[in-house]
């Protein structure tokens, strides 16, 4: 059986999507990369863009950047990344018991990291916050010195006018 924290670490977000790659889980299935591909490529009809596309290279450049991903070894192609839904269309095309114990695992994780993602939207709103009042925090820094000159006038005005009414009252007095 898979475990959770396997899985996550293997979702990466692409394109503003949740997806797998084709090596990831043909190690999960295990079964070779060109296998999984090649079962793909025979019922294409299966997999619309939505539901599966291959990475640009800039996208696996950036990923490999970003994971620490070996760029040697394997195979030269660029890899195809896959939806929730193409991984569930996977489970038809891919019918193994390794198959569907994996894909059970995965929809598992996909619904377990959607659940966190919407529970943990408040925190994502307080992080925005954060940040924009760091910005205000760098803005008033660096206007910090305008901000006192304005405090002192105020206070110079103020103080004007606190010895304007020390003075005695001018007019006719009774």
């Amino acid at each position: 059986m898979m475990y959770l924290e396997i899985i996550k670490r293997k979702i990466f977000e692409i394109r503003n999507q949740q997806v797998m790659l084709d090596f990831d889980l043909a190690e999960m299935y295990q079964i070779e990369k060109r296998t999984l591909n090649q079962a793909v490529k025979r019922n294409i009809n299966r997999f619309p863009s939505d539901f599966m596309f291959q990475l640009s290279t800039d996208e696996w450049l950036n990923l490999k950047s970003q994971f620490v991903i070996s760029s040697w070894g394997g195979s030269r192609g660029l890899p195809y990344a896959f939806t929730e839904q193409g991984l569930a269309m996977l489970s038809g095309v891919l019918n193994s018991d390794v198959a569907i114990e994996v894909n059970i695992s995965i929809m598992r994780a996909f619904v377990y990291l959607r659940r966190v993602l919407v529970e943990n939207e408040p925190y994502k709103q307080i992080e925005e916050i954060k940040q924009r009042l760091e910005v205000l925090e760098l803005i008033n820094e660096e206007n910090q010195e305008s901000f006192d000159e304005i405090y002192l006038a105020l206070a110079q005005l103020a103080n004007r006018n606190k010895s304007h009414e020390k003075r005695n009252p001018v007019g006719f007095t009774l």
